[in-house]
């Protein structure tokens, strides 16, 4: 068992000072006991936070960032956004996605986060036919977590149709598109290499109400009553006004009445739920998986979290697109977009509560219940996730304790971070991840070689 020593750590029990925690075999936190730092245990200098879980992905698209910024003829939103975000999945060969997704790995870790949801829905080869192994993508992507040492929960998503109704998909749709028999063989084939990687996980994901029909909703949660459930629910007015359409009834309200939600499932954006949805989300337990930076991108709309939390809603956060990897990116801009649409400050915070504390770990939770993660924490039994702060950085000068954490969220607080631990392996250090050189240099030779066709 390895040691390590935390001169100052945010624990559930709140902030300690001088602990040490003994990390088993499987980088789980088997004992922490307070006072002088044991001979052999390694030192962790700095302010020591949990790490976060990112409950929301697609990794592939970390590399398009910045390429849909060019306004249209029309005009722009989500359906135009993913007309090119349909072009680029289809020039990808499997290294490229694996190269992507170490990447965007890499820069999670660097950002703070710990874990990693990963929706995956790019399945087959670029003619749309399955590979040999249909699950030869999620495989990758399950690779490229353990080569930079993300723990991951792999999301295969079944995705039928283009819309409501058992509308037929499109051909820039064909490397999605599976029936529930070509969807068992993936996702197989993904719980599989799951299971022969220590940190990975598994669970399904419906893509959405509109890419699924009924029976085949209810066919897949009966077939997978175990572990977590994800799906993409009223991220866009047009998605509500066509459920109303085609079932009377709005997204989250028909999924409520159609399936048996339930903690393992999360909701992802559930932008435009309205007041008596959101409380058959917390009557459920369900995680609302929040991606501000993604939905602001997007120009979705504002999820209602001020309302959401104070009725005891749980949710997490998710980079999505990963137009922009932030930690704090994300949790600041959940913030501030609380802060405008009710015109108040501490939208999110407890009354007398620090915003970031509040927003760290109730994110905490909401992210490890919703990736199945069990225990999350500084804490016996939890994974050994550490986020180690320099609080020798300038944007730390003079705060202790929440204070910390509310300038990292909301302060100058670039390159605050000085290391990351995984089940207690340091896998980045001064800021940087270990393998970032090389990953780097295998993602850039794919974008030129893309980008130049």
């Amino acid at each position: 068992m390895d040691k390590l020593h935390l001169d100052a750590a945010l624990t559930p029990e709140g902030w300690r000072t001088d602990l040490t925690l003994t990390v088993d075999a499987p980088g789980l936190i088997a004992a922490i006991d307070a006072g002088p730092a044991p001979a052999g245990a390694a030192r962790l200098r700095g302010a020591v936070l949990p790490g976060l879980p990112n409950l929301h992905s697609h990794a592939f698209q970390r590399g398009m960032a910045g390429l849909t910024e060019v306004a249209g003829r029309s005009d722009d939103s989500f359906w135009t956004w993913r007309d090119w975000m349909y072009r680029f999945a289809l020039a990808l060969e499997p290294e490229d996605v694996e190269a992507l997704a170490a990447l965007a790995y890499v820069e999670m870790l660097e950002a703070g986060f710990t874990s990693v949801g990963e929706f995956h829905y790019l399945h087959h080869d670029r003619d749309g036919r399955p590979y040999a192994d249909p699950a030869e993508l999620a495989r990758r992507c399950i690779a490229a977590a353990g080569d930079t040492g993300l723990g991951i929960t792999i999301l295969p998503v079944f995705y039928a149709h283009a819309g409501f109704g058992g509308l037929p998909p499109g051909e820039g749709q064909r490397r999605f598109i599976c029936d529930l028999d070509l969807f068992g063989r993936i996702a197989e084939g993904a719980q599989a290499a799951a299971a022969a990687s220590p940190r990975a996980g598994f669970g399904i994901a419906p893509h959405s109400l509109r890419a699924v029909t009924v029976d085949q909703l209810q066919a897949l949660t009966a077939s997978y009553p175990q572990g977590p459930v994800h799906i993409h629910v009223a991220e866009q007015v047009r998605e509500v006004e066509d459920c109303l359409a085609a079932h009377g009834r709005r997204p989250v309200a028909f999924l409520a009445d159609t399936v048996a939600l339930d903690p393992r499932w999360c909701l992802i954006h559930a932008t435009h739920a309205d007041e008596g949805e959101r409380a058959a989300m917390v009557s459920a337990g369900v995680v609302a998986g929040l991606c501000p930076v993604t939905e602001a991108n997007l120009g979705d709309g504002l999820f209602a979290g001020v309302d959401f939390r104070r009725s005891g809603g749980r949710f997490g956060v998710g980079t999505d697109s990963n137009v922009a990897i932030s930690a704090t990116g994300e949790l600041a801009m959940l913030e501030y977009s609380q802060r405008l649409a009710t015109r108040h400050r501490t939208a999110l915070a407890d009354r007398g509560g620090s915003t970031g504390r509040a927003l760290l770990e109730t994110s905490l939770a909401g992210g490890a219940q919703a990736l199945g993660l069990g225990p999350a924490g500084i804490r016996v039994g939890a994974p050994a996730d550490l986020v180690v702060l320099d609080t020798d950085h300038i944007a730390f000068a003079g705060r202790k304790g929440d204070a910390l954490v509310d300038s990292w969220i909301f302060g100058p607080s670039t390159g605050a971070i000085r290391e990351v631990h995984v089940s207690g392996r340091r896998v980045v250090d001064g800021g940087r991840h270990i393998g970032r050189s090389s990953i780097e240099a295998r993602a850039r030779k794919v974008l030129q070689r893309i980008l130049a066709s």
